[in-house]
């Protein structure tokens, strides 16, 4: 006998996940609409397999002080960007995630005035970053979506996976930021921002790159 249960009465206590295998990219469509935009979960879907996952409250103010951060550098750089969130990137059979944060910034221009985001219109991503993310399904779901780089920050330390060569690829230096010390920046501002307050952080570290 086969039990079917309305995804929208699953719930999920904060820090667990739930894995669904099997899973036609139809009905991977369908559960989206079910959940609906207003919800604290994140999915990530690669051939078949979907997560869903319902982050801490501590997991979720890393990557927001990572976001501020980011864009605290790019300002100072000089540089355009648009931060699109945890925005659901899709690979139409293939692919579907939620970032945490992705952020638009070689490609910036191209996906301005973009309110409904379509990776057959757009381009992915520059960045997209994570908190606390063990899956190697979003792992696989962002190589198949062609994201150039990835950050995965976990127990106060940063990895950055590179795309080459069709896969990704641990490096100590971003492609985006290859003449900073990403790896160690971030976990130490993180830290900092935990500490002493975000804003203090923030308006230290624009001192430090205005010199």
């Amino acid at each position: 006998m086969t039990v079917t249960i309305p995804i929208g009465a699953i719930e999920l206590t904060a820090g667990s996940m739930m894995t669904i295998h099997n899973l036609s990219w139809q009905e991977f469509e369908e559960i989206l609409t079910e959940l609906g935009e207003q919800r604290n979960t994140r999915i990530a879907y690669y051939r078949g397999t979907l997560e869903i996952m319902s982050p801490l409250a501590l997991q979720e103010r890393p990557h927001r002080i990572i976001a501020d951060i980011v864009k605290a550098i790019l300002d100072a750089q000089g540089q355009d960007w648009e931060d699109f969130g945890s925005t659901t990137l899709k690979q139409p059979d293939i692919a579907g995630v939620e970032p945490d944060t992705c952020f638009y910034i070689q490609n910036a221009g191209r996906v301005r005035g973009c309110t409904n985001m379509n990776l057959e219109v757009y381009p992915p991503p520059d960045l997209a970053i994570e908190s606390d993310v063990t899956s190697k399904t979003t792992l696989n779901a962002y190589q198949a979506l062609r994201v150039p780089e990835v950050w995965i920050y976990r127990n106060r330390k940063l990895t950055i996976y590179i795309l080459q060569n069709e896969d990704y690829t641990e490096s100590t230096v971003s492609l985006i930021f290859s003449d900073l010390p990403i790896t160690e920046m971030i976990p130490q501002l993180v830290q900092k921002a935990i500490e002493e307050g975000t804003s203090r952080m923030l308006r230290a570290l624009k001192i430090q790159l205005g010199k």
